[in-house]
């Protein structure tokens, strides 16, 4: 194996561990927005947890942000809570900032 292979080698398998660490804090993120979410709309226990659940589904599926957003923010709205998208948003942002340091403490 030449050294420019062993390079090639070393980028994929750094490249495939960023992929990974990215999927897990996204899917941790969501989670956290569904708990968010859920407390919003008065959701506890069983109905919260399942709810939070329900949005880490999604990133398996590939939804994306504006996607979530909208869900969010229709079932925050079926409740009468009105909250901007960009409410949402930085409540987005601030959660997939936790959910980083979570992931990258876990190693």
């Amino acid at each position: 194996m030449t050294t420019f292979d062993k390079r090639e080698q070393a980028f994929e398998a750094e490249f495939a561990h960023d992929e990974e660490m990215k999927f897990k804090a996204m899917a941790r993120r969501n989670y956290f927005l569904g708990v968010w979410a859920a407390q919003k709309l008065g959701l506890a226990g069983a109905e919260a947890e399942a709810y939070a659940r329900g949005l880490v589904v999604s990133e398996v599926e590939k939804t994306s942000d504006e996607e979530m957003i909208g869900k969010i923010k229709a079932d925050l709205a079926a409740k009468g809570i009105r909250l901007s998208d960009h409410r949402i948003q930085r409540a987005m942002d601030e959660l997939m900032g936790r959910a980083m340091n979570e992931i990258k403490a876990r190693g």
